[in-house]
């Protein structure tokens, strides 16, 4: 059994996290993220959150100040749902996977195979996202949750490189190696990002494997079904089969 977890990366769901790795005691957890980001995390966290100063590219950086932007209206940095799950995860003993592909190998391959029209809509896109609301981003992760196919759609024709490289791409590779690790795993957590949960659940049942999903909708409504991130208080996790 794979259990999808869709999180969103500004989102605070470190309680909500620990519950279902404790609820769930699975063999192994699994993670949205490859080597080198997950360093990074770690370094930022015992820096207190400070920026590293090492070079990237512009709309990488871009991309990067909205997500902490974002983070900051839940009173979390990017990333924190990810390093919850390791540090739960380690503190039971289980062991831990990172089923991502090398960030920056596969941002730069994207920026080197887009044409120069898609590039200008994402540098325009990336800016204007520099001053979207809390509000505007509620309403996006509910499209995304709603309106799946709608919107990968509309992503594929507006941002065809990004949706081929970062989103198709990414979920044959993670589902490729859990499906190498269902070899030797029976009960398998993966954390990700909640607009991957969709794409890889099909790829994981056209391999016959069961899968399970935990959407971010889920994790974001306390046991009453009320929408409250950031809430401390217990809730009701339910998990989607086929």
């Amino acid at each position: 059994m794979i259990t999808l977890i869709g999180t969103g990366h500004v989102f605070n769901l470190k309680n909500k996290i620990e519950q279902i790795i404790h609820e769930k005691n699975p063999d192994i957890v699994c993670v949205e993220l490859d080597k080198k980001r997950y360093n990074a995390l770690l370094l930022q966290q015992k820096q207190n959150h400070q920026k590293n100063n090492t070079p990237q590219p512009f709309i990488y950086r871009l991309l990067a100040k909205f997500q902490d932007n974002a983070a900051k209206w839940y009173g979390v940095h990017a990333g924190d749902e990810m390093l919850t799950a390791i540090q739960t995860a380690e503190q039971m003993n289980i062991p831990v996977e990172l089923i991502d592909m090398d960030a920056q190998v596969l941002f730069k391959k994207m920026l080197k195979t887009m044409p120069t029209r898609e590039k200008i809509r994402l540098i325009l896109s990336s800016i204007g996202s520099l001053f979207a609301t809390k509000n505007l981003v509620e309403k996006e992760m509910k499209k995304l949750q709603d309106n799946y196919e709608e919107l990968m759609n509309e992503i594929g024709k507006k941002f065809p490189t990004i949706k081929n490289i970062l989103i198709d791409r990414r979920n044959e590779y993670m589902v490729k190696r859990l499906q190498k690790l269902t070899e030797n795993y029976s009960n398998i957590i993966v954390i990700v990002g909640d607009g991957h949960v969709q794409g890889m659940k099909k790829l994981i049942e056209s391999k016959n494997i069961e899968v399970q999903t935990v959407r971010l909708k889920d994790l974001t409504k306390n046991k009453n079904g009320n929408k409250k991130e950031g809430d401390t208080v217990s809730f009701t996790v339910t998990y989607t089969t086929p």
